[in-house]
């Protein structure tokens, strides 16, 4: 596959070819540099939030959408996704992660984003910032009806509640 969003390379700015790499297919290549340029893209967290109980999540709304989500941030350069998470629940909501879990990951074309998603279990007081338009805990069931529909966030939502 070549991949359109590479159109010239990140070093000197020439423009890129397709070129032939055994095991990898078309890839984009510089002939100036004389190296492949294999895709660049964002990575990010999203956190399906419970409380200390379990029987609760806290869904989120942001940039004036009027559908909940999960809350969601890039990973900053030299930041492991564990420590992402953390960060941006307390950045966000003012909570504290007390455990994390790995759920799974998906690709979001849309922001050219891999999203890296865990359930995670959240202590404190909700004291959001201003990223946040609103909030709310749900019970499970509220949630999985809640959730924006169709939504990487609602994937990532079922595909957990389906392993516990």
């Amino acid at each position: 596959m070549f991949y359109k969003t590479m159109t010239y390379c990140p070093e000197c700015g020439h423009p890129l070819e397709k070129k032939f790499l055994e095991h990898e297919g078309d890839i984009p290549y510089c002939s100036q540099c004389e190296s492949f340029r294999f895709p660049v893209f964002n990575t990010a967290i999203s956190a399906i939030l419970f409380n200390e109980t379990h029987d609760k999540i806290l869904l989120i709304k942001q940039y004036n959408m009027p559908q909940h989500i999960l809350l969601a941030g890039y990973v900053s350069q030299g930041e492991n996704a564990e420590a992402t998470v953390a960060r941006e629940i307390n950045e966000e909501l003012g909570l504290t992660v007390k455990s994390l879990t790995f759920n799974a990951t998906k690709y979001y074309e849309r922001s050219n984003s891999l999203m890296i998603n865990f359930a995670v279990t959240v202590t404190g007081d909700v004291n959001p910032n201003y990223e946040i338009d609103d909030w709310d805990w749900f019970s499970i069931a509220e949630a999985k009806r809640t959730i924006k529909d169709g939504s990487l966030a609602e994937q990532f939502l079922l595909e957990f509640l389906a392993k516990i």
